[in-house]
């Protein structure tokens, strides 16, 4: 295989940086040994030259190729935009058009139906609650083409709990959360009301605007919250009774009227 004739010179590379400040830019350049590059010598200033006529030193431009357009060799530096290493910014996603029902009888399932926005498929959505330490998830969906999915939860006691949604977050979108509020859980309850006068079990008297119901067995002053025909109240027990089978709680006449129970019949109790 033949050489390339060299004409018995050896040959030597010249690497001369040329500073390019807009580009960020090393240009090297290839000659013969014993020469100096033209570009060489054009870009070296010249004895006890400042450093503004430094600066104003000129130098090859560089095409689009990545080559000098004398011929030389460029090596572009990489910038920050194309630096493969850097963190790709995640973008920010949030919940929309959350319904849910906050208020269940035990045993029966909540219901939380939403959106996450932009709309993604297939992302992962949990429903926590908080234990009173830490968040705890007790159901998960994953989101449909248009970004909406369905949780449901069937609650374990009759104690009030906090919830919120959570986006985990993934390679593409940092992770979001959204307080969704306190759900309650109740239980049926008999219940028939009374008026009148007179004292009460738990010390006091009974008027026309006393709050509270008569219940045999919880403590006085235990605060239970009763709903009823979608009317809520949260009352004290202060008085004993009723000694009526079935019947778990006597509601004072102002307490039936915040309600707008009549008769007899079932509440939804706290307690």
């Amino acid at each position: 295989m033949s050489r390339p004739h060299t004409s018995g010179r050896a040959l030597r590379a010249h690497f001369t940086p040329l500073a390019l400040s807009s580009l960020g830019v090393i240009s090297l350049i290839a000659a013969p040994a014993g020469t100096v590059p033209s570009d060489a010598m054009a870009s070296a200033p010249p004895s006890g030259a400042s450093a503004s006529q430094v600066a104003a030193t000129s130098a090859s431009p560089i095409t689009p190729g990545g080559l000098a357009a004398d011929g030389g060799i460029a090596a572009a530096l990489p910038s920050a935009q194309s630096d493969p290493f850097a963190t790709p910014s995640r973008s920010r996603l949030a919940f929309k058009a959350v319904r849910r029902e906050l208020n269940v009888l035990d045993g029966r399932s909540t219901t939380v139906l939403g959106a996450l926005l932009p709309a993604r498929a297939g992302h992962a959505i949990d429903l926590q609650r908080h234990d009173g330490r830490d968040w705890r998830t007790v159901a998960r969906a994953f989101t449909g083409r248009r970004g909406r999915f369905l949780l449901r939860y069937t609650p374990r006691r009759l104690r009030p709990e906090r919830l919120r949604l959570l986006f985990p977050g993934d390679g593409a979108a940092r992770s979001a959360a959204r307080a969704i509020g306190v759900l309650s859980v109740y239980r049926l309850a008999g219940a028939s009301w009374y008026g009148g006068g007179g004292s009460l079990a738990c010390g006091g008297w009974l008027t026309s605007a006393t709050l509270g119901v008569a219940n045999k067995t919880l403590p006085c002053g235990t605060l239970v919250t009763l709903r009823y025909g979608g009317h809520s109240i949260r009352v004290p027990v202060i008085d004993r009774g009723p000694y009526v089978p079935g019947r778990d709680f006597d509601l004072t006449e102002a307490t039936k009227r915040a309600l707008g129970f009549e008769g007899v019949g079932e509440v939804w109790s706290s307690r």
